[in-house]
């Protein structure tokens, strides 16, 4: 049976603030064998958010739990969201806003062509989303403002789902994770991690451990490793999640702690990134293969490979000897299923299909070179 560590902790919240079961919490904490990576600390856990609901894991789902309660909470029977083509957090929002009921619209734009924006595609096909080709952000600015002004009478209009679920109320599914686990470390489950590394995107999953963490009583340093621009992953934007999300809580109960930011206990590195968001790089390639080598972990290139391989170029530097480091897994672990890779491309929009018909970037996994 899931239970919601925030809820625990404050139990007038959920007299107040409605979150649609999903996932299965807690996530366990898997300790790994430092002996079987390169360099050393005292102690490596992985937080195995890839399995946390079926069929189809991940960091999204955390945040889908409050923001589609809402959703429905205010009466929407459809919602949309915005990211790139093959974007995890539009694929389960397709998969779980459907599952509740609710219409889902995904307004995806342009990226660098790889395997698993294929797949993604087919699976939000699957789910029965509607998928709508942006050609630019600009585009996708335009249409989501179109379709905020289709409300008429008593019907509202679909509710708008930022990019990567990022907002307060969506922040606030990681302040559960950040309490669930403070209270894995004071069950006795690890050791209070010294660092914790997980990817930084749209950065409701970093801005809501920082609160979670702080309110659970963890000292804990975020590694937080860029895999966007700047300009999504700034401090501004951080700022502005982790006090939003704090003062909605704090107001539906005064005992949540508006606790202060301590950028002493926040890193961020920018080192990891290479050519951009979902470009991939030798260093996460090479952290996909450690990974699933050493830990029989499933990771990939845009967010989670890049966010190990900071993890062990630490190792290797010697900054964790005599450390406990935490890898938040932000992945989704399950499989597509066969019928969603059945599917004809060809029914989705015409702007996908090149996703399909060219080939994928060098590092790709799958990658087969371009003819002459």
């Amino acid at each position: 049976m899931s239970t919601w560590s925030l809820f625990e902790r404050y139990p007038r919240l959920a007299e107040s603030l409605v979150a649609l079961p999903l996932g299965e919490w807690p996530t366990a904490v898997q300790a790994a064998h430092p002996a079987e990576l390169p360099g050393a600390c005292a102690g490596l856990w992985v937080k195995r958010d890839d399995r946390c609901a079926t069929p189809y894991g991940g960091n999204k789902v955390r945040k889908l739990e409050f923001l589609l309660a809402d959703a429905l909470q205010k009466g929407h029977d459809s919602v949309f969201t915005f990211g790139c083509a093959g974007s995890n957090h539009a694929l389960a929002t397709a998969i779980y806003a459907g599952r509740a009921g609710l219409h889902a619209r995904l307004l995806l734009t342009p990226q660098s062509n790889s395997s698993f924006v294929a797949r993604n595609l087919l699976m939000g096909r699957w789910a029965g989303a509607q998928q709508v080709h942006c050609a630019t952000e600009a585009q996708a600015r335009r249409t989501a403002r179109a379709l905020e002004l289709q409300g008429r009478g008593d019907r509202p209009a679909p509710l708008r789902i930022p990019g990567g679920g990022s907002s307060p109320l969506g922040t606030v599914g990681f302040v559960n994770a950040g309490l669930e686990l403070a209270a894995q470390v004071h069950a006795g489950r690890l050791p209070e991690p010294d660092a914790l590394y997980v990817a930084l995107g749209t950065m409701g999953t970093a801005a809501g451990l920082a609160l979670g963490l702080a309110a659970g009583g963890l000292r804990t340093r975020l590694v937080l490793v860029r895999v966007v621009r700047a300009d999504i992953a700034s401090p501004r934007r951080f700022r502005a999640l982790y006090h939003g999300a704090a003062r909605l809580l704090h107001a539906r109960d005064p005992r949540f702690p508006l606790a202060p930011l301590e950028s002493s206990r926040i890193e961020v590195r920018h080192e990891f990134i290479g050519p951009g968001y979902a470009r991939f790089t030798p260093e996460g390639m090479n952290a996909l293969a450690v990974a699933r080598q050493a830990l029989d972990l499933g990771l990939e290139g845009t967010y989670t490979g890049k966010a190990f391989a900071a993890l062990l170029a630490d190792l290797k530097s010697g900054r964790l000897t005599g450390r406990h480091a935490l890898f938040w897994n932000t992945y989704n672990g399950h499989a597509v299923p066969d019928d969603a890779l059945a599917l004809d491309y060809r029914e989705l929009p015409a702007g996908f299909h090149r996703y399909f018909e060219q080939p994928v970037q060098p590092l790709d996994p799958q990658y087969v070179p371009a003819r002459d």
